[in-house]
């Protein structure tokens, strides 16, 4: 690296932790990622194609968070706050709900209608917890569905700063039509396949930040659901802190190269 180092303005800024969920289906012509588009007034990452996501709530590791779910064996507060709030913000953000009923059996569309109607806004607007939700309505939460895939750190040239791992889960068939955006957070939101919506970013014909596109690029190397699936089994990510720097007139971005994405070093604009 050379140039000024740019990513230390908020090094005290302690990032905060958020989640987020790559929603995955074998479409028509390939693997297909469920992406949103967020509302151009909220103040993150404001009119960018991204995943489904947000904060974490304290209630993402309550008792009644962690009583409805399976596979949170060995997993801590955070650990465990983590994949409940990526369950979450799908629902809220998306109207998917990954769960079950009490007795295993999947959700059918109807009963993930009408649990949606009842709660996702309640959700959003913290006037009930996911733990209530599933208390009240006999639901489980299968963490083992979702795969950890990636684990991006808000660089500190940001005053806003996140610690956000990144998850990857199949859309429950029944559920695959029924996904789209809240029309609050989310504006607009698309099945698509990965390899397309980095074309689209590339063209710009759509906004998308740094760690989107290289997860994007990561996830085009597999043709189908259960490639994917596996490769991120395989591959368990890192945490990754950009080092962003300016070089030559040119705006440069450095990771570990052995985080999975490429790199180590991204040249991405002209400097500011």
């Amino acid at each position: 690296m050379s140039g000024p180092d740019l990513s230390g303005k908020y090094a005290d800024v302690v990032p905060k932790p958020a989640s987020s969920i790559l929603l995955v289906r074998d479409g028509a012509t390939g693997l297909e990622v469920f992406m949103v588009t967020r509302h151009h007034q909220i103040d993150f990452a404001s009119g960018a194609m991204v995943f489904p996501g947000g904060k974490v709530d304290a209630a993402d590791s309550d008792a009644d968070a962690r009583a409805a779910c399976d596979g949170a064996e060995g997993l801590d507060d955070t650990q465990l706050g983590f994949r409940t709030a990526a369950i979450r913000e799908a629902m809220e953000e998306t109207g998917v709900l990954l769960a079950s009923n009490h007795d295993g059996t999947p959700l059918n569309a109807a009963r993930s209608q009408s649990l949606n109607a009842t709660y996702a806004q309640k959700l959003e607007k913290n006037q009930i917890t996911i733990g209530e939700m599933a208390r009240a309505e006999g639901l489980r939460f299968n963490l083992n569905a979702l795969v950890p895939y990636a684990h991006w750190i808000t660089p500190a040239v940001l005053a806003k700063r996140f610690d956000t791992p990144f998850y990857i889960a199949e859309v429950p068939p029944a559920q695959s039509e029924l996904a789209a955006h809240d029309g609050t957070e989310a504006v607009e939101s698309i099945w698509i396949n990965p390899g397309e919506a980095v074309r689209r970013a590339d063209a710009r014909e759509v906004t998308m930040v740094f760690a989107t596109r290289l997860n994007l690029i990561r996830l085009n190397q597999a043709s189908s659901v259960a490639e994917a699936l596996q490769q991120a089994s395989a591959t368990p990510p890192m945490p990754v802190t950009p080092v962003v720097y300016q070089k030559d007139g040119r705006r440069w971005i450095d990771i570990p190269a052995n985080a999975g994405f490429g790199g180590p070093s991204f040249d991405v604009g002209p400097a500011a």
